[in-house]
């Protein structure tokens, strides 16, 4: 995984926190929810480049294999 991704999801990850502060501050519970919401896809974004890294490792051992 390059650099540039994990600095995005933290980014991303901010900047949701910035959001969901602002929502309790105005009393916007759209904008607070909205908030959680990116910060836990910016938490799942890991794992999930994890295992597309995983997938595509099995699959150049398969493809080297033939």
């Amino acid at each position: 995984m390059s650099l540039e991704k994990p600095v995005g999801v933290t980014a991303k990850n901010l900047e949701s926190k910035i959001q969901e502060i602002v929502g309790e501050l105005a009393s916007d519970q759209r904008e607070r929810l909205e908030g959680r919401a990116e910060q836990a896809e910016a938490a799942a974004h890991p794992g999930v480049e994890d295992a597309r890294e995983a997938i595509k490792d099995v699959v150049d051992d398969v493809m080297e294999g033939q």
